[in-house]
């Protein structure tokens, strides 16, 4: 398998193959550190300057590369700034008043590919990141930016973390996922996790599944840092509520049929005063991690005055090789998954759109005269 490091030429993302490659990477240790991580886990030869009055041209020897890490606005649109009054070394990595114009004009003669890029920032600080429903291209741009400047990532088996090492080159993978019934990393131990990776002064990212604020914790664990002062922010995800039934091609709304939907957690059944209030809104249901459930949800929903025949689908694996979608009705919904053998990760739909199910080429009753199956 090739090695790559992404970078960024006139805002336009990149991603070049390093191995074997020399690069010449100009900043401070400390704004430059992530793009040296990537470049060196990538397979290339780093050399390093922190200041411009490091540079001679001997250096480029054998460079294929040259990134200049920024650090103000005159150095971004490359133009040397005045000499103050008092010369000193900026956060960005360059002299004030000198700027990286040398080290561009010798690539220019050399016919150096040189590219710059925004300095890490300095300081602890954590993101969460929603990872959607665990395929790398729905991850979202500004994820995936993020995901390249990350010091540490804890993820979780829900999220994108197959393509992590490409995704996060160099930084430090750390699993605190979760299985059903089995919690090796207490969600108290992930938020002391986060907040000590933060104060060694390390950009934490927290993946999760989905989105970070439907059933992901997400609003604790950003409650932990503001409490104990580290700077947090977060990147939505899309929600597996409603990105899985759409793999399965049923959409959680359609005009005439379903007008609303609601999604609840299966990690614990509804209340009866819930179950009534589910039965009476109408529309449609969606219960994410409702395998181990399952059997008193749909038996609440029927005494709270939910018909039998309401179709129900339960959409396993969603984007995953193993997909699969088990359609039944809410009545015979608990034997179809048992016969089935249906397993957690998995998204229950109840209610008429799964009639729009995009391979239920018949209909409801005559697929539920076949043998209880999996489309």
């Amino acid at each position: 398998m090739s090695t790559a490091a992404g970078s960024k030429v006139n805002g336009i993302e990149l991603t070049l193959n390093c191995a074997g490659l020399t690069v010449l990477i100009a900043g401070t240790t400390t704004a430059a550190r992530s793009t040296v991580r990537r470049y060196t886990a990538g397979g290339a030869t780093v050399r390093r300057i922190a200041t411009p009055a490091q540079f001679h041209p001997r250096l480029l020897d054998n460079v294929s590369l040259a990134v200049v890490v920024e650090g103000a606005a005159a150095d971004r649109a490359g133009i040397g700034s005045a000499m103050p009054a008092n010369p000193r070394a900026d956060d960005g990595g360059r002299l004030a008043g000198q700027g990286w114009e040398p080290l561009r004009d010798a690539c220019r003669e050399r016919r150096i590919l040189t590219t710059s890029e925004e300095p890490a920032t300095s300081g602890g600080r954590v993101t969460l990141i929603g990872g959607g429903p665990g395929v790398e291209d729905l991850l979202t741009v500004r994820a995936k930016q993020v995901l390249r400047e990350a010091d540490v990532v804890l993820f979780d088996r829900l999220g994108p973390y197959r393509t992590l090492p490409h995704l996060a080159p160099g930084a430090e993978l750390i699993d605190v996922g979760k299985t059903p019934g089995h919690h090796p990393v207490s969600q108290t131990d992930i938020e002391k996790l986060m907040v000590a990776r933060a104060r060694e002064g390390k950009h934490v990212v927290r993946l999760k599944g989905g989105d970070p604020f439907v059933f992901g914790r997400g609003g604790e664990e950003v409650n932990t840092c503001l409490a104990e002062g580290i700077p947090v922010t977060t990147v939505p995800g899309i929600s597996s509520s409603i990105a899985v039934p759409a793999a399965a091609g049923i959409p959680v709304t359609y005009r005439g049929v379903a007008h609303a939907f609601t999604v609840i957690s299966g990690h614990q059944p509804p209340t009866d005063t819930e179950l009534e209030a589910l039965a009476k809104l109408g529309g449609t249901i969606v219960v994410l991690m409702g395998i181990g459930t399952l059997p008193q949800l749909t038996s609440g929903l029927r005494k709270a005055g939910l018909a039998s025949s309401v179709p129900v689908a339960i959409v396993e694996k969603g984007y995953s090789p193993d997909q699969r979608t088990t359609v039944t009705n809410l009545g015979e919904a608990v034997t179809a998954a048992g016969l089935a053998r249906c397993t957690s990760p998995a998204v229950v739909v109840i209610g008429e759109v799964v009639r729009q199910h995009r391979d239920f080429s018949a209909t409801l009753e005559q697929a539920l005269a076949r043998p209880l199956g999996v489309s």
